[in-house]
């Protein structure tokens, strides 16, 4: 771990981030309620004219915004059910709050679809729905088309995570696996429909957040197939799954809601926190504790391990002290998702492959370090948020017999890291705003 000055800089940094995301007080400063009149960003909804107001949500950050909602509407919400990962709910009073499995869906996400989809199906254009939407969605409210079980889609899911597909890119399929993703849960009801997003998508693209389920699709059967061929895996799926897209592409099976519908006329979306706001308090928070400070990009993507090298390139730049584009005491800030294209077996996440490549990049560096964190406190399949590396992290890797490069090859990052005692464990945060990057040479 890194010395006390620097660990004291990195919690405060990584503090004031995670609080800026929180979903609670971003639902608070989007949404305000007086008397009968609902204030969402810049629409105002006369909530006497609505029969009924019903919360509903999917994602790892959903719960908090669900008693955000509680808090601001009171009796006024007449109920609803919303969706998390295990571990990430939290206590509410009228909206209930069911755990389910991430990355992965399983049985119980099936169960809360299938009651999300009956519960908006009995709506009118009388009715109010407010959906709660943050990242992990996708994975959390699983409802397979007809013809496609869960396991098979369990299995196409786990051919997809591994495969080094972007988070788009695999929403693609995601979405042509639904029958509520794409705007499917949109062309399930009547009733008008706020969406409030909590955004870990680049470029908040609503069709992508949490796969767009109330959103339009503009992408087609014939991409989700792309996709697939694109990364080998189109002949490890399921055959069911194979037929199911290959009908929707001759047209027998309906495609996902295309933009210029005319239900989505009374679908209105609302940002209310992203990944950019996270960073720049990030930022602010360096700056504040005296180092010179830059937010160099919200669009970190490709391979973990290609990302890293270019992090440590920027930190050899910068201590080399040959016009670097910051001196020292300097912070550097950056936020995206990258990707794991994964073989073998190993345990880890992108947060941790990100660490252990830029602790080999800066090997040798001294009064360098490196952090990568998951927003929303879990890594990949894992019980920490990141890791944090320094110059001398894999000097001490050697001495402890610990071979970063073999765990990077086997996508093994986890034990590695806890070996040496980089993690960064957060617990969840109730949040999910994408990733933090930082790089401090005080």
């Amino acid at each position: 771990m890194p010395a006390s000055p620097v660990r004291s800089l990195l919690r405060k940094t990584i503090t004031a981030g995670l609080q800026a995301a929180d979903p609670f007080q971003a639902v608070l400063r989007a949404v305000s309620f007086t008397g009968a009149s609902l204030r969402v960003g810049r629409r105002r909804y006369d909530l006497s004219r609505y029969d009924r107001v019903i919360v509903i949500g999917a994602g790892k950050a959903s719960a908090r915004m669900a008693q955000a909602l509680e808090s601001l509407l009171g009796p006024r919400v007449d109920g609803g059910l919303v969706v998390v990962k295990r571990g990430h709910g939290t206590r509410t009073k009228r909206i209930e709050i069911a755990e389910t499995g991430h990355p992965i869906p399983d049985r119980a996400g099936l169960r809360t679809g299938r009651r999300i989809k009956g519960m908006v199906e009995e709506l009118t254009p009388r009715d109010l729905v407010i959906v709660a939407l943050s990242g992990g969605a996708s994975s959390l409210l699983p409802a397979p088309p007809p013809g496609v079980s869960l396991a098979e889609k369990q299995r196409t899911t786990r051919l997809l995570l591994r495969s080094g597909a972007t988070i788009q890119e695999i929403n693609v399929v995601r979405k042509h696996l639904s029958v509520l993703k794409g705007g499917g849960l949109a062309a399930s009801t009547n009733a008008t429909i706020v969406t409030l997003i909590l955004s870990d998508v680049i470029g908040d693209d609503l069709g992508s957040i949490g796969s767009g389920p109330t959103a339009a699709d503009p992408s087609r059967f014939a991409d989700a197939i792309a996709v697939l061929r694109r990364y080998k895996i189109w002949n490890r799926i399921p055959e069911s799954v194979r037929r199911h897209l290959r009908g929707g592409r001759r047209g027998l099976v309906p495609e996902t809601v295309k933009p210029g519908a005319r239900l989505l006329r009374r679908v209105h979306h609302e940002i209310v926190g992203n990944n950019r706001l996270m960073l720049a308090a990030a930022a602010d928070a360096a700056q504040r504790a005296g180092f010179r400070t830059i937010l160099l990009s919200t669009a970190i993507t490709g391979e973990a391990q290609e990302a890293a090298r270019r992090w440590a390139a920027l930190a050899h730049l910068i201590a080399s002290g040959n016009k670097p584009p910051l001196r020292r005491p300097c912070c550097v800030v950056a936020g995206g998702e990258t990707t794991v294209t994964v073989t073998g077996r190993g345990k880890g996440g992108r947060a941790q492959e990100f660490a252990a490549a830029a602790a080999l990049g800066i090997a040798g560096l001294p009064k360098v370090w490196a952090a990568a964190l998951g927003t929303d406190g879990t890594d990949g399949p894992t019980d920490v948020a990141g890791a944090v590396v320094s110059g001398g992290t894999a000097a001490v890797a050697r001495m402890m017999g610990v071979d970063l490069r073999r765990a990077l090859k086997r996508h093994d990052t986890y034990p590695a890291l806890q070996a040496l005692g980089c993690h960064i464990a957060t617990g969840p945060t109730g949040t999910n705003v994408n990733d933090l990057y930082l790089l401090l040479l005080p």
